[in-house]
């Protein structure tokens, strides 16, 4: 198999450029490593943690480098549009955290570029590279559950990492942030069969008292046009020393002929020391006790980074040099995940169903 030599542009060197960055450096594709931030003494630091060729702290001077033939864009939510637009113009591919934007007329201006200019994008939902995520899929792929009937899912996080993310971009709801993974996750299951309404409650005390907009819980039910039914909820206002690092989710999977429960809370994997565990997400905050494997992205051990960050991003970039399919979701998926979520605090705010565009 012939293989594509790569230059990757990583805009963005927070928490989740700083792992695309390690991943990206230690591919054996990947000749040329370029690393920007609107902080350039953050990008030095990162650049030289992981030998990069180029540090900036101009995105569009390391994405329209020649050496550069692929971007990922790693930036905060609300400034994912202007790097994706730039890299699209140029003809080079994008990775893109997600969510793809945070309104639906930045998602669709995104898609239209990726159609005009028929460049690649895809977006960084990781639950797709998590192993039992991917299994379930094949057995859906592969018919042992039937029609899909229903889908039940919840997620459960510190109000230590929400506050974490509200930091980093305020309007990011945890809709919008987080159950956004189960939004896409949902659609990627009912594959090809579009989401058409979207009810939801919602309740908030705690990030409010803090000065913020955010609800503390949503629990919402998406119905999809061949009538499947999915309830999704989301609580991420757990006590901040709650001994789960990441994503404590549940989510079932509810066919004619077959059933599939994943169970994520990792209660089975603990930690207990009373020298305490630093917190991989939210600085200067540890735990005595730990639920190991909670971290969402992944962990550090022996020298290597482990998870769904890793894996997607290592498939990312085998897919970029050897043309090998991607299961990544596209920019059109996306867009219809954008849809979804923000459909979804919309409801819950106005108490009305709100029906989608059914793309």
């Amino acid at each position: 198999m012939e293989k594509k030599e790569l230059g990757v542009a990583v805009v963005g060197s927070g928490r989740i450029g700083t792992l695309r960055a390690n991943m990206a450096s230690r591919h054996p594709s990947v000749r040329f490593l370029a690393i920007s931030d609107k902080d350039p003494d953050r990008a030095d630091l990162l650049a030289e943690s992981v030998a990069a060729n180029l540090a900036s702290g101009d995105n569009y001077e390391v994405i329209s480098r020649p050496e550069v033939n692929a971007v990922i864009v790693s930036t905060p939510e609300h400034d994912h549009v202007e790097a994706i637009l730039q890299a699209l113009e140029l003809g080079k591919p994008v990775f893109v955290e997600k969510p793809l934007a945070l309104t639906l007329e930045d998602a669709d201006r995104i898609v239209e570029a990726v159609e005009r200019t028929g460049v690649e994008l895809r977006v960084g939902y990781s639950r797709r590279h998590d192993r039992r995520w991917m299994l379930a899929k094949e057995q859906i792929v592969q018919g042992r559950l039937g029609p899909i009937l229903g889908i039940t899912s919840r997620v459960y996080n510190t109000r230590a990492q929400m506050l974490q993310i509200l930091k980093r971009s305020p309007h990011a709801t945890p809709v919008m942030d987080v159950l956004t993974y189960y939004v896409d996750m949902a659609c990627w299951y009912l594959e090809g069969i579009p989401p058409v309404e979207v009810v939801a409650r919602s309740n908030g005390k705690i990030f409010k008292a803090l000065g913020h907009e955010a609800e503390d819980v949503t629990w919402a039910i998406v119905t999809f046009a061949n009538g499947a039914v999915v309830n999704l909820g989301i609580f991420y206002a757990l006590p901040a020393k709650y001994p789960t690092y990441g994503q404590s989710a549940r989510f079932e999977i509810l066919g004619e002929e077959g059933v599939i429960l994943l169970d994520m809370d990792n209660k089975d994997s603990v930690l207990f020391t009373d020298n305490g565990v630093p917190h991989a997400y939210v600085p200067d905050h540890t735990v005595n006790m730990l639920f190991m494997q909670s971290n969402s992205s992944g962990d550090w051990a022996l020298g290597e980074f482990w998870g769904p960050i890793a894996n997607e991003t290592r498939s990312w970039l085998d897919h970029l040099a050897t043309g090998i399919p991607s299961a990544h979701t596209t920019a059109m998926e996306g867009r219809r995940t954008v849809e979804v979520t923000l459909a979804i605090d919309e409801a819950a705010k106005t108490g009305k169903a709100i029906a989608l565009s059914g793309k």
